[in-house]
């Protein structure tokens, strides 16, 4: 891919102001907001798997003309440019649930919009 296209769509994520969550020692997650109940983007520290929302790779594969495939592996790169860790492979979900907990002890919010509360973050429910 021509970099100054994966530039655009770089920004393009950029400008999308997600919200990055450190779930602790293994996942780190992109939401849209404090009250989404699902992950647009989770990253798994451990293996360096990277589970993308199929409805984002949809909107980027649409808006940019993309195969599914190709919007993959460049919201790959990206989460790998945000966070500087290595992805090693990407993978499209449906969703990834998420509710609010209060022990913000356990967890690192490392980005947020000027609404959120102090105490509270995303945690993950086993399905």
């Amino acid at each position: 891919m021509d970099k100054d296209f994966e530039r655009v769509l770089f920004s393009y994520l950029d400008s999308q102001d997600f919200i990055q969550i450190d779930m602790g020692n293994d996942k780190i997650c992109f939401v849209n907001s404090e009250n989404d109940k699902y992950a647009q983007i989770r990253f798994d520290k451990d293996d360096g798997y990277c589970f993308i929302n199929f409805d984002l790779v949809k909107e980027i594969s649409s808006f940019f003309s993309l195969q599914r495939s190709d919007s993959q592996e460049v919201i790959g790169r990206w989460v790998e440019n945000t966070i500087q860790m290595k992805v090693t492979n990407t993978f499209p979900y449906r969703k990834y649930n998420l509710c609010k907990v209060e022990n913000t002890l356990q967890m690192k919010v490392t980005n947020t919009s000027a609404n959120a509360s102090a105490n509270e973050v995303l945690l993950r429910i086993p399905n």
